[in-house]
């Protein structure tokens, strides 16, 4: 069983690339709703019906979505490839650091303004820990955001 569903992925992972990757992540981020063939040409720009229609049948034909009465839907939501760093959210695909480096940089800022800034050891040390960790994060963020295929 475990290892069915580890060639499955692995499936998955070599098919779910280029513009079937993008027909996805669009799926992905309509959530519930259903698309159809038109919208996904219309919305990321395919040449004609024909492409959106052989990249949903792909993603059809690996059990991501289901065609209800010619409208697709998603069934199963799987995180291969760069789909692992992103958290998809409210209908946008986030990446994972963002929330991280979201919330270390509200705790510099916080400590910041609650501190009086006297250059003692302690303030100096505290500062550094907290600005050499959010410029990680958010170099990390911007990274991952920019890996995301468009």
């Amino acid at each position: 069983m475990i290892s069915t569903l580890l060639s499955d992925e692995k499936i998955i992972e070599s098919e779910l690339k280029g513009k079937t990757l993008l027909v996805y992540m669009h799926i992905l981020k309509v959530g519930q709703d259903s698309v159809g063939v038109r919208e996904i040409q219309r919305e990321l720009g395919f040449s004609s019906p024909s492409v959106a229609s052989y990249h949903l049948q792909k993603l059809q034909d690996l059990g991501l979505i289901e065609n209800v009465y010619g409208d697709y839907k998603l069934v199963r939501e799987v995180k291969v490839g760069v789909l692992r760093q992103f958290v998809t959210f409210g209908g946008f695909m986030l990446p994972k650091f963002l929330f991280y480096a979201v919330l270390v940089t509200s705790m510099l800022i916080t400590y910041i303004f609650q501190t009086p800034m006297v250059p003692t050891k302690e303030n100096i040390t505290t500062l550094v820990m907290g600005i050499v960790p959010t410029i990680i994060l958010w170099y990390e963020t911007i990274k991952i955001w920019r890996s995301k295929p468009s």
